[in-house]
């Protein structure tokens, strides 16, 4: 009967749903399929033999899904494993077309899109891809595919599982039919302990913990020893101002703005936000102000200039190069009451963080980050500024943060090892 609410509930709200993707893709560009066959559970039958069946299917719904999947699609695709990866937004999609385009090319992973959680779209989904096993990833649990994967006997598993005080509180009003989604869980695959009991709350059963993915992603060496170059060319200090969300780039260019270059050893800041349909957003932002920018796209390291306050980081897949780069890390997302962005990779990157008052999607990680004295939390971003400004004026008290950084992510390292073990049951090999 709750389901039933739900999916009724559901169909009646898929308009707004859909205007709301279409003009998420207005912005970002790109190819959405908001209304293709596959998002309603259609295939070309015309490739029905050619459909990945009987393999791991792994749902990442978006960017930062994506990223943090990859260490264990790669543990995966390197015992033999072949993967259906699915998304539900363009950038989620590119970025694994980016991250696997080998394993992409040789016809290990094949990516799609997930259908709505209608009824019928997910019972089609698991009729054409017949997965073995199906791994969500953080938060994606959604009742009628959940369903579904009972009635096919497809074990599902929730990994790095994630779930915020706040992520609890929402839950509850979608009551009966949420809770019989995550009792459907085979196994759930936590990340700290607060998310486990969070989750046995709203009715997940064998919980464990196991940590989290993103402690092993490891750096590419080459984005890091070139950073690690160009910052040494550069003879003047550097702050990235990184993954800034939507309200957060104009404070902080405000700031730049008042901020005397001389009085602070004309620091260069590098300002990265965090989804590229925003790039040309915050490049006009600094034209508003009057402040001399470099794009990286277009310019690169011979366009910097003393007069050169900001570097515009407008590429994709190079945040390893700019936390190699820079003395400082300042990261967004947790400046507005969004939830907060990855720390964890600055810190692998030995760089001292510093972050807002809203880190609640990573909670557990701020603050162990913080006891750990690889970085701060502060409660504003003019605040964010004038710790950067004191760290780079403090050499000592920086190499020390910078040292207990790269203790600190390699002392939690391990969760996809942890994974694969309680996976074993389910894999070939």
């Amino acid at each position: 009967m709750a389901r039933t609410f739900y999916s009724l509930l559901l169909r009646l709200l898929a308009p707004l749903l859909w205007l709301w993707m279409l003009s998420r893709a207005r912005k970002v560009g790109g190819r959405w399929g908001i209304f293709s066959g596959p998002r309603f559970g259609f295939y070309d039958r015309a490739n029905e033999g050619a459909a990945p069946r009987e393999n791991i299917w792994i749902h990442a719904v978006s960017l930062g899904e994506t990223r943090a999947v990859q260490p264990l699609i790669q543990a995966l695709l390197a015992v033999g494993e072949r993967i259906l990866l699915t998304h539900t937004t363009v950038t989620g999609r590119d970025e694994g077309q980016r991250l696997f385009a080998e394993a992409v090319a040789n016809g290990s992973l094949v990516q799609e899109w997930l259908p709505y959680d209608f009824p019928g779209a997910t019972r089609r989904f698991f009729h054409h891809f017949q997965p073995r096993l199906g791994l969500l990833v953080e938060r994606e649990v959604w009742p009628n595919l959940l369903y579904q994967a009972a009635r096919k006997n497809v074990p599902m598993v929730l990994v790095s599982a994630r779930f915020s005080a706040s992520a609890l509180r929402q839950a509850r009003w979608l009551g009966g039919a949420l809770r019989q989604a995550y009792g459907r869980l085979h196994v759930v695959l936590a990340q700290t302990q607060e998310d486990a009991s969070r989750l046995r709350e709203i009715g997940a059963g064998h919980v464990q913990v196991v940590g989290n993915m993103k402690f092993d992603l490891a750096l590419p060496a080459a984005q890091v020893q070139a950073g690690r170059v160009w910052r040494s060319q550069l003879n003047r200090p550097v702050v990235a101002i990184a993954s800034t969300r939507e309200g957060e780039d104009a404070v902080f260019v405000e700031l730049i703005a008042r901020t005397t270059g001389a009085a602070t050893g004309n620091p260069l800041y590098l300002l990265i936000p965090r989804h590229p349909q925003r790039f040309s957003e915050v490049a006009a932002i600094l034209d508003k102000h009057g402040i001399a920018y470099s794009r990286r796209a277009s310019d690169h390291a011979i366009a910097i200039t003393p007069d050169t306050r900001v570097l515009l980081g407008d590429t994709l897949g190079e945040m390893p190069f700019y936390y190699a780069v820079a003395d400082v890390a300042i990261i967004g997302g947790g400046f507005a009451p969004l939830g907060g962005q990855n720390l964890i990779e600055a810190c692998a990157a030995g760089t001292p963080v510093i972050v807002g008052p809203h880190m609640h999607n990573f909670e557990q990680a701020t603050r162990d980050a913080v006891a750990a004295g690889a970085a701060l939390q502060v409660a504003d971003a003019a605040d964010a500024m004038r710790e950067a400004a004191a760290l780079l004026n403090d050499g000592s008290r920086r190499a020390a943060m910078s040292e207990a950084a790269l203790v600190w992510t390699a002392s939690h390292a391990g969760a996809t090892n942890r994974i694969m073990q309680a996976l074993r049951p389910w894999l070939r090999r």
